[in-house]
């Protein structure tokens, strides 16, 4: 079983933003399906979470909402991110979800990167601000993003999108699903401990004092 978190932070009811997520989700079990894989996928919607993570980054500790909206995130095996474009970048909503997530807790995950904006020239924000965001957070982006402008929704023809978003939803989806195939065949990719592991599994006494030892000779 294939775990893949869906993260949108859009802020409107309805949300192109949503839409655009929802589209990438599924298109990405359908591709994961085709290679013979089962998946399951959880969709976090940052919407209702927007004063849990303002408590969280006063208090240091997350309410339950959100503490199983990161829980997803660290245990999914592909993650698919979507923002809107604010101010030339992402979302302010956006980037304080990815300030909570523990360190390490996306290292070697793939990510399809996904973007929303009014006008197509915002498109960029893709290659500027998100691939540098996910690269200091050591996952490993999808070759292709998707930016979606208000001009790609509304074609009743073709399930509400057009044929050209929907051409692009569809290659990022199969490049995942790929990715997530390649991994499966590969050792994990290791990551670091979260607190949880180590209320798990509390690393020895020695081990912590070895390390220490080992910092002052260097």
């Amino acid at each position: 079983m294939i775990r893949v978190a869906v993260v949108s932070a859009g802020l409107g009811a309805p949300s192109s933003t949503r839409l655009l997520a929802d589209l990438l989700g599924e298109a990405t079990e359908r591709a994961v399906a085709a290679r013979g894989e089962s998946v399951e996928t959880t969709h976090v919607e940052l919407r209702p979470l927007a004063r849990a993570l303002a408590d969280h980054l006063v208090t240091g500790f997350p309410a339950d909402d959100l503490a199983a909206a990161l829980r997803s995130v660290q245990h999914a095996d592909a993650v698919i991110a979507v923002t809107p474009v604010f101010a030339a970048s992402y979302s302010g909503l956006f980037k304080t979800f990815f300030d909570v997530v523990e360190p390490g807790a996306l290292d070697g995950t793939p990510v399809l990167v996904a973007a929303t904006a009014g006008t197509a020239r915002h498109s960029l924000v893709l290659e500027h601000a998100m691939r540098p965001l996910f690269a200091h957070l050591r996952a490993a982006p999808v070759p292709t993003g998707v930016f979606a402008a208000s001009e790609d929704f509304g074609d009743a023809g073709a399930g509400g999108v057009t044929g050209s978003l929907q051409k692009r939803v569809d290659r990022a989806a199969a490049e995942l699903a790929a990715l997530l195939a390649t991994d499966a065949g590969a050792a994990p990719t290791p990551r670091r401990r979260s607190v949880e592991d180590e209320f798990a599994d509390p690393t020895p006494f020695e081990t912590l004092l070895r390390g220490a030892r080992q910092g002052d000779d260097d």
